[in-house]
């Protein structure tokens, strides 16, 4: 039957592993690459026998119609390469899916071409990484529905499962499933530098070593916390260094002997961030449509700014290295687990509170229990507190923010301390929680009824007479403000 077979354009890593797991999960596969090297370890990998070629046209005549074809090459030019080759060889009726991270209004654009062609055209996030892609990763497509029909048993193969439940679902119109993809990746920018800013404050603040740390973050992982990027963690503090270093290299002042191996791999790691976009795009949507995500965009920020290597060797010279020991080290670690889960509690409130207002601005017709459930398991941000969101939508699918839902108040009435606790003391401290800081302010700026923005509008009416709302009367209005002294 068509809907058991699948192309794959793209045989790298991701491309050759979602094409080994299809095949795997009974799916009849081809695959096809530039590279005769990746045509043929596809070939030596798989566990039957499969048609991988470099050429184009033998790939698609192996391919019975309508044809479903996976491309998974770099985003950009690249995909636009594959489908300016594709287009003129497909036949009506044709799906053609497009599972890198691309930017969504690129994903828009080509759905758009390829309708005039008679093609269907779906932007498919996928989020697991290598190891997701072969064994099980969370899949955001978003397209027509029809055409979603036919795949939907080859796709739901492939994914991930969490309590018998596929990690894959037909997320909405256009371009939503590389959109969410993209806050996906936001909340995940969110939550590493919120993880990161966790262990400096641990490492720097209150001075543990990476086995106390890697134990905590292993300890966290098995109560409300529990996730991948929090196991994950702990792994990376246990993880030895195996490559021989001279003392002189060697970070602190726990130099090990010449010719030993260095303690652990993290602290040879250089202290700089690079990024692929996602996470920008993310904050960028955010102001254009007037979304608050400042967790995220602190994220971003701190990437940049970690960057900025040689600069910030040369600014600590001048003026002096902030980072000191908190004034209470045993209160500082009692406060980070609560700290933790309250800033990643409103780091996905924010990329859910921007899921609502694109899958409206954008007509997407999100529903946001799904995204939910397809985020539970293979992806890089699955964490059990997951289900919970998922349960919250399903009981109020036009909830503003999960922040106001009923499961959350009372853990953010008791675990806010914990945040505040944790920014004051590593404030004091020196060291820079912009993540942490921004988590923190947003829930304090949500939950008051009143805000300093009466003097902004003010000001604004001031100096561009833009005009202000009074508290007592309808409509706009504008002052003929006098300086002082007149």
């Amino acid at each position: 039957m068509p809907s058991s077979h699948l192309g794959v354009v793209g045989l790298g890593i991701m491309g050759r592993n979602l094409a080994l797991n299809a095949l795997d999960a009974g799916t009849e596969v081809a695959g096809t690459d530039l590279g005769d090297d990746a045509v043929r370890g596809f070939e030596a990998e798989a566990a039957r026998p499969v048609t991988a070629t470099t050429d184009l046209g033998a790939f698609l005549d192996a391919l019975p119609t309508p044809r479903n074809i996976l491309v998974m090459v770099p985003a950009g030019k690249p995909v636009d390469a594959v489908l300016g080759s594709l287009a003129p060889k497909l036949s009506e009726g044709d799906l053609v899916i497009d599972g890198g991270n691309s930017h969504f209004p690129d994903t828009r654009r080509r759905h758009d071409e390829m309708a005039e062609k008679g093609l269907h055209f779906f932007g498919m996030g996928v989020s697991g990484g290598e190891e997701g892609a072969r064994h099980g990763p969370s899949m955001m497509p978003g397209g027509p529905m029809d055409p979603y029909a036919r795949v939907a048993p080859i796709l739901e193969g492939m994914a991930a499962e969490v309590d018998g439940e596929p990690c894959v679902a037909h997320l909405g119109a256009g371009a939503s499933g590389h959109y969410v993809k993209m806050v996906h990746n936001g909340i995940e920018y969110g939550l590493m530098q919120i993880l990161a800013e966790a262990y400096d404050l641990m490492k720097r603040g209150a001075g543990l070593g990476n086995d106390r740390m890697g134990d905590l973050f292993g300890q966290w992982n098995t109560g409300p916390l529990r996730s991948y990027l929090v196991e994950i963690t702990a792994d990376i503090l246990h993880q030895p260094d195996t490559v021989e270093v001279h003392p002189d290299e060697m970070p602190g002042d726990e130099a090990p002997p010449k010719g030993m191996t260095g303690r652990y791999l993290l602290d040879f790691i250089k202290d700089t961030a690079k990024q692929k976009g996602t996470g920008k795009w993310t904050s960028q949507d955010a102001l254009d449509l007037g979304v608050p995500t400042p967790t995220i965009d602190a994220a971003v920020t701190a990437r940049y700014i970690s960057a900025l290597k040689e600069e910030r060797v040369a600014a600590a010279s001048l003026l002096g290295t902030p980072a000191g020991r908190a004034d209470d080290p045993d209160r500082l670690v009692e406060a980070l687990e609560r700290a933790l889960r309250a800033a990643f509690l409103v780091t996905y409130a924010q990329g859910f509170a921007l899921l609502k207002r694109a899958s409206d601005a954008y007509e997407y017709g999100l529903d946001l229990e799904t995204v939910a459930k397809v985020w539970r398991g293979g992806c890089i941000i699955r964490a059990d507190m997951l289900e919970t969101f998922r349960e919250a939508f399903r009981a109020d699918d036009d909830l503003p923010n999960l922040l106001v839902a009923p499961a959350f108040t009372e853990v953010l009435s008791d675990c806010r301390h914990a945040l505040r606790d944790a920014v004051d003391l590593g404030i004091g401290a020196g060291i820079p929680l912009p993540a942490f800081s921004t988590a923190l302010a947003y829930l304090d700026a949500y939950r008051s009824e009143w805000l300093p923005a009466n003097l902004v509008a003010a000001q604004r009416d001031y100096f561009g007479a833009h005009t202000f709302a009074r508290i007592d009367q309808e409509g706009m209005h504008h002052a003929q403000w006098m300086p002082a002294g007149l």
